[in-house]
């Protein structure tokens, strides 16, 4: 199944994606349940997928405004230097955890919105990623059981400032800016993907592909990330792991390759889905 929150008519909601358009799904599971995170909190992903079954799109994928898969995620944690060629092409050495960063839920547009080049920088770089949604919430989860606890992956394009992000030592001032990290089109449930390792990953900048790898390349896989960060800090609901990148992002390139106002960026995953956004100047 694949679920999407949208905007539409000036109200926010979400649906199941089927084809020829969508299924409405706000409010009609539980009328207190009017948001994806929601669902997921109140364990409804199983009965929204038997509500789908055999229902006709009732409205079009274009009649809506789409907005971030979750759209407000009480956490989003994501990971640096988590592929070999990319902790390779930043020099960086091996290390025993996982390198872990924060994002703020209003830094994130949806897929078709635009990603923000902010006036601060000309150094915009793409960052083609495999997000996880979580579903079942919880403290030290082992590595055991974290696979029970994911309600379905996306597509995410963490868009990093780099110079911003080389301040100091600390990631964040260059992951967090407005409008920069991209996150949708779907929410896919485990069902629909198997093995994650199997996935492949490729971001595009203007048609040329500039990270291409599988997510059998994690240094850290994802039975790993859930358990770690669920040690420093229980997790819920709706939170977002965002995996980390491949090799080939545009500011270890000779020459460097940033994004500007009219490219366009993708980041295909397998089934997961294909994210779509254009870039624009901050106003």
């Amino acid at each position: 199944m694949k679920l999407i929150s949208f905007s539409k008519n000036g109200q926010t909601g979400f649906g199941a994606a089927v084809d020829g358009g969508i299924v409405e799904l706000t409010g009609r599971l539980d009328p207190a349940i009017t948001t994806l995170k929601q669902a997921i909190a109140a364990d409804l992903l199983g009965a929204a997928a038997e509500y789908t079954k055999g229902r006709k799109a009732e409205f079009s994928m274009a009649s809506v405004t789409m907005l971030p898969t979750i759209p407000d995620p009480a956490k989003i944690l994501c990971i640096g230097l988590n592929y070999l060629k990319h902790k390779q092409e930043a020099n960086r050495p091996d290390v025993d955890h996982p390198t872990v960063f924060a994002r703020y839920a209003d830094s994130q547009v949806a897929h078709r919105q635009d990603m923000i080049k902010p006036v601060v920088s000309d150094r915009f770089d793409y960052e083609g990623e495999l997000a996880v949604i979580i579903g079942k919430g919880g403290y030290k989860i082992t590595e055991e059981d974290a696979m029970e606890h994911i309600a379905g992956y996306s597509c995410y394009n963490e868009g990093s400032i780099r110079d911003w992000q080389a301040h100091t030592s600390q990631f964040l001032p260059g992951k967090t800016f407005p409008g920069t990290g991209a996150f949708g089109p779907y929410l896919v449930t485990p069902d629909e993907v198997g093995d994650y390792r199997e996935l492949p990953i490729q971001t595009r900048l203007n048609g040329k592909i500039m990270q291409d790898a599988t997510l059998a390349d994690l240094l850290f896989p994802i039975e790993t990330l859930i358990s770690y960060c669920s040690h420093f800090t229980p997790l819920s609901a709706g939170d977002v792991i965002v995996t980390g990148t491949p090799g080939g992002v545009g500011s270890k390139r000779d020459p460097q390759v940033f994004m500007f106002p009219g490219d366009f960026v993708e980041v295909e995953i397998g089934v997961v889905g294909k994210l779509q956004n254009h870039i624009t100047a901050e106003s």
